[in-house]
Parts: C-alpha cells; sequence; structure tokens
C-alpha cells in the first residue's frame, strides 16, 4: 500500500502531508459542509401557454430539486389538442425521472421528482348486495 501512495506521490506531486495522513489513518476525511451540497425544495408555478412553455417545466422536474405546480387553463383555453401533446410530454418525463404527476382541479397539475410522491384520495365503492346475499322476510 506504501508502494502505491509513494508511485502516486511521484507522479501527482501531492503534498507529502496528505499522503503521511492518508498512510496513517488509512482513509481521507472529506469535507461535505459546502453551501452547494444541501439543495433546498422549491414549489413553484408554472403557467402554460403553448407547447413550448413546457420546457422550463421539463428543466427543474430533472433537474431534481422542484416541485412544479402548472396552470393548464391558457392552454385549455386555447388549444386541446396542444394540451394533451404537452400534458402527455410532462408524464413521459415524470416516468422518465421517476416522479409523479397528478392534476387537482380542472385548471392545475401537479408535478414532483422522484423524491416525492403525490397523495391520491381512494374513493371507496359503495358494497354492492348480491341477489344470494338479500334475505326475504316473508319466509
Amino acid at each position: 500500500m506504501k508502494k502505491f501512495f509513494s508511485k502516486l506521490k511521484e507522479k501527482l506531486g501531492a503534498s507529502s502531508e496528505i499522503l503521511d495522513e492518508v498512510q496513517e489513518e488509512g482513509y481521507v476525511e472529506l469535507d461535505t459542509s459546502s453551501p452547494e451540497a444541501k439543495a433546498k425544495i422549491t414549489v413553484r408555478p408554472f403557467v402554460i401557454d403553448d407547447f413550448e412553455s413546457i420546457k422550463p417545466i421539463l428543466d427543474v422536474l430533472r433537474d431534481g430539486t422542484t416541485i412544479a405546480l402548472v396552470n393548464i387553463k391558457p392552454l385549455k383555453d386555447k388549444d386541446l389538442v396542444e394540451l394533451k401533446r404537452a400534458i402527455n410530454k410532462l408524464k413521459k418525463t415524470c416516468d422518465a425521472i421517476e416522479g409523479d404527476i397528478a392534476g387537482f382541479g380542472d385548471n392545475w397539475i401537479a408535478a414532483v421528482p422522484s423524491f416525492a410522491r403525490i397523495h391520491r384520495h381512494k374513493r371507496e365503492e359503495p358494497k354492492k348486495e348480491s341477489v344470494s346475499e338479500v334475505s326475504s322476510y316473508g319466509e
């Protein structure tokens, strides 16, 4: 192991203090307290006016730190075919990044990256009685 570090020292010209620490301790401690290491989550609103306006949404979703709240009303009022195209593109991107997408209300979509999931309320269907379960009172 010492030969390896000696050869590395010769080739790279690294300071002997670092290599001595590595030889003594067997590992190097890295400083991970940089301000960039702690990414914050951003919730950002977007408005889709046309198909081209989804590009910034796709970019921030791929970046992985932004939850996108998308107002689809302007495009919904303008062109339904283009709206379907835009939503399909958002769905494919969310699938690719293992994120999630869901509509809420008539005019909003939430798209989240892989660190988040969207809660969906499951509606319980009323239990239907079959004919065999219905008892007759007259018998």
